[in-house]
C-alpha cells in the first residue's frame, strides 16, 4: 500500500489506511512533539490524539497537496498548545535523558560526553523559549520546511513567519551566550 491508497481507504473509513499513516509517520510526529512539549509522556498523548484526530479530519485533505506537511502542521499546533497549557501548571522539572534516548549513542567517550553538555545547554534554553517559539524553530531546523513552507501549513504571513524565527533565534542565541558567559 502507498500513502495515496492509505488515504483514499481512510476516507473511505477503512483503519487499514490510518494504520499504514500511524507506522510511517508515528516516529517523526513523536520526535516532533517531544521537541516542542519536552515531555515524552505528554508527546505521546499529542501524538496519539492528532492520529485519532486524522479520523476526523482527513475528509478535508486535499489529496494534491503532500500529505506530510499537513499532518505535522497539526502535530505542532496540538504540541504547541500542550506545552502552554502545562507550562501554566506546575511540575518539578524532568531530569530525563529524553534527548539521547529519541537520538540514539554513535559517538566516542569523549565526543559524548561533549555533545551531551552542548545538547543540555540547548535544551535548557529551549525550554526558557515559548511554546510557539520552540514550535518554529522545531519547524524550520528538525522538519526542514522553508519558510515559504512555513508560510503556507501555518497560514500566516512571509514576514510574520521572518519575524517569529529571528525572535526566536536570537533569544535562544542570547540564552546560549548567557549560559557560556555564567560558566566562565
Amino acid at each position: 500500500m502507498d500513502e495515496e491508497t492509505a488515504i483514499q481507504r481512510l476516507k473511505a473509513g477503512d483503519c487499514q489506511g490510518l494504520e499504514f499513516l500511524v507506522l510511517r509517520y508515528q516516529v517523526k510526529a513523536l520526535r516532533v512533539a517531544n521537541l516542542i512539549t519536552r515531555d515524552l509522556p505528554l508527546a505521546e498523548d499529542v501524538v496519539q490524539d492528532c492520529f485519532l484526530g486524522l479520523i476526523r479530519a482527513i475528509r478535508t485533505f486535499d489529496q494534491q497537496r503532500p500529505f506530510e506537511p499537513w499532518f505535522m502542521r497539526s502535530v505542532v499546533h496540538a504540541a504547541t498548545r500542550a506545552a502552554q497549557q502545562q507550562a501554566r501548571e506546575v511540575y518539578p522539572a524532568s531530569e530525563d535523558d529524553w534527548f539521547e534516548q529519541l537520538f540514539g549513542n554513535t559517538r566516542s567517550a569523549e565526543d559524548e560526553v561533549q555533545a551531551l553538555e552542548d545538547q543540555q545547554r540547548v535544551l535548557d534554553a529551549l525550554q526558557k523559549l515559548s511554546p510557539r517559539q520552540r514550535a518554529v524553530l522545531v519547524q524550520r531546523y528538525f522538519l526542514g520546511w522553508s519558510e515559504k513552507e512555513m508560510v503556507t501549513e501555518l497560514g500566516i504571513s512571509a514576514g510574520t513567519v521572518k519575524w517569529l524565527l529571528n525572535a526566536a533565534r536570537n533569544r535562544l542565541r542570547s540564552l546560549l551566550a548567557k549560559g557560556a558567559q555564567d560558566e566562565a
